[in-house]
């Protein structure tokens, strides 16, 4: 059985600087840290279909450090979808809406999960990262 995470975030900004937060590597490894540590993870993302990417953080007793995906769809600036393989391999889809006076939905999907403990972790982690994106879109 697979199960399926879904949450949503508003955010004060516009649907672009959103846009830009989720899809350039330089403004996602601001908000997309270690959980544990607090470091930024160092990417190669881009927002291109078919592109492979990596976020890449200190290894630890219990995992080498890295998250592996690959960019499926790109609809720029509403929706955005990559595979997130850490373990196993889910898909994350992000879907933007703009709520009017200045406010933006942020919906997240995350697929594939195989346990309530994986479930709870992802949800524990977008979380906080959404937390830090908050941050990101406040400069």
């Amino acid at each position: 059985m697979s199960l399926t995470l879904s949450m949503d975030f508003q955010f004060a900004t516009s649907i672009e600087k959103l846009w830009s937060a989720l899809t350039d590597s330089s403004k996602l490894a601001k908000w997309v840290a270690n959980i544990h540590t607090g470091q930024p993870m160092e990417n190669d993302f881009e927002p291109v279909v078919g592109h492979r990417f990596q976020f890449r953080t200190q290894p630890n007793e219990y995992w080498n450090g890295i998250i592996e995906g690959e960019v499926l769809l790109v609809e720029e600036p509403h929706r955005l979808s990559y595979t997130w393989a850490s373990g196993e391999k889910h898909t994350v889809t992000w879907t933007l809406q703009d709520l009017g006076d200045g406010k933006v939905n942020l919906h997240l999907e995350q697929t594939g999960i195989s346990n309530a403990p994986a479930l709870n972790g992802a949800k524990y982690g977008w979380t906080k990262w959404c937390g830090e994106l908050e941050k990101v879109l406040e400069q």
